[in-house]
């Protein structure tokens, strides 16, 4: 083992002291002026962000992909979408269905929102290899996992 390797209990006590600053600093990202009336709070970031790169879709789908209850997608949806951030419409190959998507409107403002992780993720995981990528991503999904299971907080 190099050196510089932490053990694991060593590593251990450096995420412990990180993640309350990464936390603090990723609830400090600057809301856009043009979102800043809207009461917009971290967690509707992961939702606009799927709207964002992925495209429009289903509350039904959004849910999956947020992992969370489609209750709580839905309730997100109908918040964002009476203050116009969101667009309902009918799907045209099932009327059943209602497709989600960011406004026009409030496109730009979203971005902006988005681009200070998305650039540091980027500048984080562009100098790694593709397995190296995975490997950051799947810690960071292991650790939520884990931390759900010792953490009954609501979504």
């Amino acid at each position: 083992m190099p050196a510089d390797s932490p053990t694991v209990e060593q590593g251990v006590r450096e995420m412990i002291l990180l993640m309350p600053r990464l936390v603090a600093r990723a609830k400090r990202t600057a809301i856009p002026e043009q979102l800043r009336d809207f009461a917009l709070k971290p967690r509707h970031l992961s939702l606009l962000a799927l709207l964002l790169y992925d495209g429009p879709a289903t509350v039904k789908t959004l849910a999956g992909k947020l992992e969370v209850a489609s209750t709580t997608v839905s309730l997100m949806v109908g918040d964002l979408s009476r203050q116009g951030i969101l667009t309902r419409c009918e799907d045209e190959q099932d009327r059943r269905r209602t497709i989600v998507s960011i406004s026009d409107r409030h496109r730009d403002a979203i971005e902006e929102w988005l681009a200070a992780g998305a650039d540091a993720w980027r500048a984080v995981l562009e100098p790694l290899s593709p397995s190296e990528r995975r490997l950051v991503i799947d810690a960071l999904r292991t650790y939520e996992r884990e931390t759900m299971k010792r953490t009954r907080q609501p979504d």
